[in-house]
């Protein structure tokens, strides 16, 4: 990204009529500084804004790769749109296969929000939709595709939407930073894989090495844990055996440079636009200040990492005051690769990439057996996991593996992997909302939904019901404030994506709980939100690990009038 002042970059923000920078595949806001680009062809902004949707050719790591993007890039182009203005986005799919682009975040109209089957029909091969709507909020948002699994092969972006206002957080400087994965197998391919042979792509089981080593469970534990055909070292689906992770399009070794002047406030803009990866970012040297939470300003909480899952966006500001290098990593989860960048003064400086830390294995409470320790009544918990299935309304079929005995409330808990990380990790707990909440009452009701799976099978849904299987909706009327507990009966985080609306996170904050569109919930967890159904129509309502979604884990929310029973 070019050398930029905040104001600078405002300025950079004024083209219309969806203007963008086509250079090899990258649009200009996420090329690295190094390549000297015009500052004012890092943005589409302005009322009408065209996206062209194609195939193109992406350079990754000096390796060539497949892809689609939109307007010569990907990322596709960054969206800047101004609090309060109308907007039409005029999408041409230039593809010989339907596609759509959905507004992650955004608070628009039902017909506007981009699912194919749900919301609008889907863009045809070879034609034009329009979206058109009121830019009703302000922050750190993301689009993407929800056609087949065209986001897997690059159909994403970022947005940033300036206050009407005054911007509550104070910065000298800012870089967007979108961290996902990418592959040179097909998506199609990838879950092909995966329905044949789940561990396909898991390069991190245990081996006597390990044991010897201290890394891996005893013998006896793999025993215990190979009786209930499940693998601890089962952290991520698709790992770095098969993705490259980028930053802003670019590999590790392309290394993609953001600039600062040493003692300036740089805010980077964090956007999780991954398929399937779930990271922990991290600055080496650098504390950061949490300030933003899917878009919504949060109390500045300073941290040295956070975990975020697929569609989580965080806001950070750095203040760097060396004249020196530092390394922006974005580790998988599961420790098979990262992203990585780098946030200098100067072009051409690098900082050292730490090394890739140990892969974390799933314990008694990624089971969902509370706070039960490695080396317990292994064989006590599986009698518990058969004996528990009669006091659950759960739906129960070859398409769920294990139903989870003592969930607990993990929304404290830093994150799969980094409880013991050595430095100051960000927990839902730790954001607090920096304006009071728009409805403060307490919910009318409450609902459970369980988060069910078969690694065996590659099968994934609610309460035991993929999406495909589905009835009726998950109903709610409109206005009404609804309890909702997710309680994750898998081994596995998954980041629960409602369109439509935004929930408070039910973490004892009172009027200012933190409000978000997307909640990771790790495995064996509970998380719980409070919900206003404030907008009528059907909404998507899913996980947004991208084949978890593809395998059945989605649902619709339909918000009905009050009077609709009545009137019925």
């Amino acid at each position: 990204m070019d050398l930029v002042s905040r104001r600078g970059f405002l300025r950079g923000a004024t083209l219309t009529g969806g203007g963008v920078a086509l250079a090899g595949a990258f649009p200009g806001w996420a090329r690295s500084a190094s390549q000297g680009l015009p500052r004012d062809l890092q943005t589409v902004s302005g009322p009408e804004i065209e996206l062209r949707i194609h195939h193109l050719m992406l350079m990754i790591d000096g390796k060539p790769s497949h892809g689609i993007g939109i307007n010569g890039g990907v990322p596709a182009p960054l969206i800047r749109l101004r609090e309060g203005q109308d907007v039409v986005l005029r999408v041409v799919n230039e593809l010989d296969e339907e596609t759509s682009l959905h507004w992650h975040g955004l608070l628009v109209p039902m017909q506007y929000d981009g699912v194919p089957g749900i919301s609008f029909p889907g863009i045809p091969a070879r034609s034009t939709f329009e979206y058109r709507f009121p830019v009703r909020q302000a922050g750190t948002y993301w689009y993407h595709s929800h056609s087949g699994l065209q986001e897997q092969m690059g159909l994403y972006g970022p947005i940033v939407i300036d206050p009407a206002g005054a911007d509550p957080v104070a910065f000298d400087r800012e870089h967007v930073v979108v961290l996902s994965d990418h592959s040179d197998l097909h998506g199609h391919a990838i879950f092909a894989k995966l329905k044949k042979q789940p561990g396909y792509f898991n390069y991190q089981r245990q081996t006597l090495a390990g044991q010897i080593a201290g890394r891996d469970q005893s013998t006896a534990e793999r025993a215990e844990w190979g009786k209930m055909r499940m693998d601890p070292a089962d952290v991520s689906d698709v790992t770095g055996s098969t993705y490259t992770y980028l930053a802003n399009g670019h590999g590790p070794r392309d290394d993609w440079t953001a600039l600062f002047t040493p003692g300036e406030r740089v805010r980077l803009r964090f956007v999780n636009a991954s398929a399937m990866t779930t990271f922990d970012v991290r600055i080496p040297g650098l504390p950061l200040s949490v300030v933003q939470a899917d878009g919504l300003n949060v109390r500045p909480v300073e941290v040295d990492e956070f975990q975020f899952g697929p569609a989580e966006t965080y806001d950070v500001v750095v203040t760097p005051r060396e004249d020196r290098a530092y390394a922006i990593v974005g580790e998988a989860i599961d420790r098979s690769g990262m992203a990585r960048a780098t946030l200098a003064p100067r072009i051409g400086m690098v900082a050292a990439t730490p090394p890739l830390r140990s892969r974390p294995l799933a314990d008694m409470k990624d089971m969902g057996m509370g706070d039960m320790k490695h080396g317990g009544d292994m064989a006590g918990m599986d009698m518990s996991m058969r004996n528990f299935d009669n006091a659950l309304q759960v739906k129960r079929d070859p398409g769920v593996q294990t139903i989870a005995p003592m969930p607990i409330d993990r929304m404290a808990d830093p994150g799969q992997g980094l409880a013991n990380a050595g430095h100051r990790v960000l927990t839902y707990h730790d954001l607090v909302a920096l304006e009071k909440n728009p409805d403060t009452r307490a919910p009318e009701r409450s609902i459970d939904i369980h988060l069910t799976g078969n690694m065996e099978r590659y099968m994934w849904s609610f309460d035991g019901v993929k999406m495909s299987d589905a009835r009726e909706p998950i109903a709610f009327t409109q206005g009404e404030r609804v309890r909702v507990n997710l309680i994750n009966d898998t081994m596995m985080g998954h980041p629960i994506h409602l369109h439509g609306h935004f929930f408070e996170l039910a973490t004892g904050k009172g009027d200012h709980a933190p409000r978000k569109h997307t909640v990771l919930v790790q495995p064996g967890g509970i998380a719980t939100f409070d919900l206003t159904a404030d907008a009528l129509g059907d909404w998507a309502f899913h996980c947004h690990m991208l084949y978890h979604m593809h395998a059945g884990m989605m649902r619709v929310v339909s918000v009905r009038p009050a009077d609709a029973g009545a009137a019925a």
